[in-house]
């Protein structure tokens, strides 16, 4: 696909999916949702990408829908923005699932979608100047699409509140309700990036998948007979695979895994 509305930049195993609208603060429309689908899905497969990061050009992250595109959206039928809503959910469930560790590099505000773009991604670094808003009350509309990830990633409480209020809240605000893990100047931004991303690339990239599946599998799940033996079946799994053998022997002969020379 020739992107649009997105520019792909690759840095040894690094990719990062830039968002290129920022003359409309880099708002969502049918175009960019289906580029960053595209995006996500297909990084995601490339053995060379260790790790993916999302960032946006311009002032803002992003503002949510476009307006143009919620004007088309105004006069759609009920089943037509069905339709129009999935195309919004896949784009986010794919950069939920997506096998490789994503991280989110946040600038400037987020708006209703936005939002879900930031809880959608493993990881989220914001600058101080970030700020983010659930704004979709204030239109009549609700956030539900964005819901599974921004509840997961806010909370049920905060979710009650700035679902409901629609009030807007910095990023400190978001650091101490967990949404966004680390926050710092913009002119450090990059280098928060870069330092997580080393975190990343000293992980085994077969286990952090796994490790992703995890999460989203055992997440609210009872402690009972099941969970325990899904657990265990998938460590044992995991510990003969040829990357936990690699793994266990690197760590015992005192040397760098092979994930590491690449």
């Amino acid at each position: 696909m020739e992107y649009q509305t997105l520019e792909i930049a690759h840095d040894a195993n690094v990719a990062t999916i830039w968002m290129n609208r920022p003359e409309v603060r880099n708002a969502f429309s049918e175009q960019s949702i289906a580029e960053l689908t595209h995006a996500f899905r297909t990084l995601g497969t490339e053995r060379a990408v260790r790790a993916i990061v999302l960032a946006a050009r311009g002032t803002a992250f992003s503002a949510g829908a476009d307006l143009n595109w919620m004007k088309k959206m105004a006069g759609y039928s009920e089943e037509e923005n069905r339709a129009d809503a999935l195309a919004l959910a896949e784009m986010l469930h794919v950069i939920h699932t997506c096998g490789k560790p994503t991280v989110a590099r946040v600038q400037g505000d987020s708006y209703g979608g936005g939002v879900g773009l930031v809880a959608a991604c493993d990881i989220a670094i914001a600058a101080t100047d970030a700020g983010f808003c659930l704004s979709e009350v204030r239109l009549g509309l609700i956030p539900a699409t964005i819901s599974p990830y921004v509840i997961r990633a806010l909370g049920e409480r905060a979710a009650s509140r700035y679902f409901l209020t629609a009030e807007r809240f910095d990023a400190l605000e978001a650091a101490r309700l967990g949404f966004v893990h680390e926050v710092v100047p913009p002119e450090e931004l990059d280098a928060a990036v870069a330092r997580m991303l080393r975190h990343l690339m000293a992980g085994g990239p077969h286990a952090q998948d796994e490790a992703k599946r995890l999460i989203r599998d055992v997440a609210g799940e009872p402690v009972d007979e099941h969970l325990l033996a899904d657990t265990a079946r998938r460590i044992a799994e995991v510990r003969v695979s040829p990357e936990g053998r690699e793994g266990i022997a690197a760590f015992l002969d005192k040397r760098k895994a092979a994930w590491l020379n690449h």
